[in-house]
């Protein structure tokens, strides 16, 4: 299964990211006696009407979902987990360090 999770609602151009996602899994990872690759795509809203066209025409298994987050996390949850600028500070500083080794 490949999981993409995106903070913002469902652009259609998110379904061939998710379908260029799935096509390495299974050209890569995905051994003989494997099932076809399962795409989830989450994200924090959709138009059903535009997710619907997005995925006409793709022969992998995709399915989109929209999450929120007010209601699936608990505030004395929500108050421990970093805010998405930290995480985002937090990637670029591992992205940065990776950049100067590979030179």
């Amino acid at each position: 299964i490949v999981v993409e999770l995106k903070a913002t609602p469902f652009k259609p151009e998110y379904a061939g990211q998710l379908n260029f996602y799935i096509n390495v899994v299974d050209d890569k990872l995905r051994g003989e006696n494997d099932n076809k690759t399962i795409g989830l795509l989450l994200c924090k809203g959709k138009d059903e009407v535009v997710a619907q066209y997005a995925l006409t025409g793709y022969d992998q298994p995709i399915g989109i979902s929209d999450y929120q987050l007010s209601k699936a996390i608990p505030e004395k949850l929500k108050s421990a987990l970093p805010s998405v600028e930290e995480v985002e500070e937090e990637l670029a500083s591992f992205l940065d360090k990776d950049n100067n080794t590979q030179k």
